[in-house]
């Protein structure tokens, strides 16, 4: 039996003078280090007019964990959250 599909839902907002350089952290460090892993399949990246970035991630199996954003960038830590889906 196959596995359903993870989707991971990665969520941090940046201080708003921050926010360019939070975009290129996770654009050019964070995500570099997971799209070559084998069980991913593919990222979205989305950005909010209130400073937030959203990865939308989706995995075979065992999501890898985004590295930490350095802390002068991000007003709390990243939120991260697994979904399946759903057949009905």
């Amino acid at each position: 039996m196959e596995r359903n599909m993870i989707v991971r839902m990665w969520e941090v907002r940046a201080h708003s003078e921050a926010f360019p350089e939070l975009l290129s952290w996770v654009c050019d460090h964070a995500l570099t280090g997971v799209e070559g892993h084998p069980s991913h399949v593919e990222s979205e990246i989305f950005s909010s007019t209130d400073h937030r970035i959203v990865i939308i991630s989706r995995w075979h199996r065992d999501p890898l964990d985004l590295p930490e954003p350095p802390k002068h960038l991000v007003r709390s830590s990243p939120h991260i959250w697994e979904f399946t889906k759903v057949d009905r």
